[in-house]
């Protein structure tokens, strides 16, 4: 079903052969129009602001960032604009958080041109999808246990991080066993070991 006007997509993807694909795909479509594609956060950001599109189609991993942290500077950047995550792991850890962050639903890279397209009509009209059917990883990790991840990946310690993130030690200390016990690492150097693994650094 057609929507009432014109649907303004951006395509986040580092991959060219992805966003040429679905640049091609979308064409089919009288009412959606791609208004511009990235290949990393930094460009998405700056696209976003600068189109204002309706719809982000957001990679959950690029080069620079991970969705969790792009999708709250592209609504800081663009507030009207909603995103959608675009993965082809949608049991990556990184998948829960990015929802919480505020992305509107989530749709797997194997979709048809059609998923597709009925995806980026939902998300338009209603601000969410939920048609993937896609239950996020039991061992996702939260937004604060990645920025915890990330600092102890830079080499800080924890009263470093704690500083640096206005928390007590005693908090850092179970974000760190947290994250330590979602991705199965008995020591930092395991632990970045296996961060790495998932794609989160």
């Amino acid at each position: 079903m057609l929507t009432s006007r014109e649907i303004r997509v951006l395509v986040v993807d580092d991959h060219p052969v992805v966003r040429e694909g679905i640049v091609t795909q979308l064409a089919r479509y009288p009412d959606i129009t791609v208004a511009g594609h990235a290949a990393d956060a930094a460009e998405a950001v700056r696209l976003c602001a600068s189109e204002r599109p309706d719809v982000v189609l957001l990679d959950l991993r690029l080069p620079d960032a991970l969705a969790m942290d792009v999708v709250p500077r592209l609504h800081a950047a663009s507030p009207h604009s909603r995103v959608l995550l675009f993965t082809a792991f949608p049991e990556h850890v990184a998948v829960a958080p990015s929802l919480a962050a505020g992305a509107c639903g989530l749709l797997v890279k194997d979709a048809s041109a059609t998923a597709l397209r009925d995806a980026l009509r939902e998300v338009f009209s209603t601000g969410s999808y939920r048609g993937s059917g896609v239950k996020p990883a039991l061992t996702a990790i939260t937004p604060r246990e990645y920025d915890v991840l990330h600092l102890v990946a830079s080499g800080l310690t924890n009263a470093e991080i704690g500083e640096r993130l206005t928390l007590s030690l005693n908090t850092v200390k179970t974000y760190l066993h947290n994250v330590m016990h979602k991705l199965d690492a008995r020591n930092r150097a395991q632990l970045i070991t296996n961060a790495r693994t998932h794609g989160l650094l």
